[in-house]
């Protein structure tokens, strides 16, 4: 973990420094899965941008593994740290760069299928910092100023979630109790693989842009 954030430090030094120098900057605001996000865009050297920004995203949704249903809360905070490159001199893009992840846990909470008085709750923890790789369109400081369309698909390598399933305040005999610490135990194996296809998260992304 210190390695890829000393990594992305050293990424924010050099890309402030490009910012101090630059004569045109541009910002983009986008929409997508990573929610919504702001970006300032500074030329680093010809057909190379470094772009850094922030990206918050607050939602709700249910899931299911065979024996419970579950309510998940995202509220993660991203910032980028990204380099594009493009290739041809023209709007399109290769990008590559790091994604922090402020608040990398999602809130869970789980009920059995068959009925029962008792819920457990728990967390989807990931990676803070991970590797993104993806193309795009659009130019934020290209020469003609003013108004842009921008866009991005790629990958966010955040690696396999683990999960982490507890039954609070189990009021029952000690046996009883053992046999429910069992059961989330097993229960949370079954969630661990379910979720394990989230480390590479899909993004897609749109938004507009302008140059100052």
């Amino acid at each position: 973990m210190k390695k890829p954030l000393l990594m992305l430090v050293i990424f924010g030094i050099f890309t402030a420094s490009a910012t101090v120098q630059a004569k045109d900057i541009g910002a983009t605001a986008v929409i997508g899965p990573t929610g919504v996000g702001v970006h300032i865009v500074v030329p680093v050297k010809d057909q190379l941008n470094a772009r850094f920004g922030f990206n918050a995203l607050n939602h709700n949704y249910s899931t299911d593994t065979k024996s419970a249903h579950y309510d998940v809360s995202l509220r993660p905070r991203a910032f980028d740290a990204l380099l594009d490159y493009y290739p041809s001199a023209g709007s399109f893009r290769v990008t590559g760069g790091l994604v922090y992840n402020k608040n990398n846990k999602y809130d869970v909470i789980g009920k059995p299928v068959v009925a029962t008085k008792y819920t457990f709750v728990g967390t989807l923890d990931f990676n803070k910092v991970a590797p993104y790789v993806g193309i795009g369109w659009g130019n934020a400081v290209a020469k003609d100023k003013g108004w842009g369309f921008t866009a991005d698909a790629g990958v966010l390598f955040q690696g396999s979630p683990d999960t982490s399933l507890t039954n609070p305040g189990c009021t029952a005999s000690a046996s009883a109790c053992t046999r429910l610490a069992n059961g989330v135990a097993a229960e949370n194996a079954a969630l661990q693989d379910k979720v394990n296809h989230f480390k590479y998260f899909p993004v897609l992304r749109v938004g507009v842009s302008y140059r100052f």
